[in-house]
């Protein structure tokens, strides 16, 4: 049997939803995401600390340790494909516990922070490029959250960035600014 809300009552939670989060929703969502994340580690036997910070509307976590450790590197995997599924999780675990969506970023052993610097040089390489060609450059597909960033860095560099394609092939073209 389910329950039935009445049409205000739908549209109140969407409206609710599309409202920017509250810096205690955000740090809500941190404990609930971290207390997921400690049961998994538990359940895994992996070592490892929970950082959560709430910055720019969006909580952040991040799972460090002392030491190496492979079996955390295990949970990041090639190109942060473990990572990615674990943050999918950890915002489904969320949604489920709090009733709103998350925008959750989760990073392990500095990865992402890593990656950043990566996909920094990469807007660099691309705008170069532009620079001395006049042609616009595609890059390879990247996920949301590293086109997010790629967009940032040519933005910053005085370059125009598009998303263009579909899915998996979802990728980043950098031209010049007109």
């Amino acid at each position: 049997m389910t329950a039935e809300l009445p049409v205000e009552d739908l549209t109140e939670t969407v409206q609710e939803d599309q409202e920017a989060p509250t810096v205690s929703r955000l740090e809500e969502e941190g404990d609930v995401a971290a207390d997921y994340l400690e049961e998994l580690l538990d359940i895994a036997d992996i070592d490892g600390d929970i950082d959560i910070e709430v910055r720019n509307g969006r909580s952040y976590l991040s799972i460090v340790t002392e030491e190496q450790s492979d079996a955390l590197s295990a949970l990041v995997g090639r190109d942060g494909e473990v990572l990615e599924a674990l943050q999918e999780l950890t915002r489904l675990n969320v949604l489920s516990a709090t009733g709103h969506r998350s925008r959750l970023v989760l990073d392990i052993t500095g990865y992402r922070q890593e990656r950043a610097g990566v996909l920094a040089q990469i807007a660099k390489d691309a705008t170069a490029q532009v620079k001395e060609t006049g042609e616009a450059v595609a890059l390879k597909a990247m996920g949301a959250y590293e086109r997010k960033i790629v967009h940032d860095a040519v933005a910053e560099l005085g370059f125009v960035s598009e998303s263009e394609g579909e899915g998996a092939s979802r990728h980043i073209v950098v031209s010049a600014a007109e």
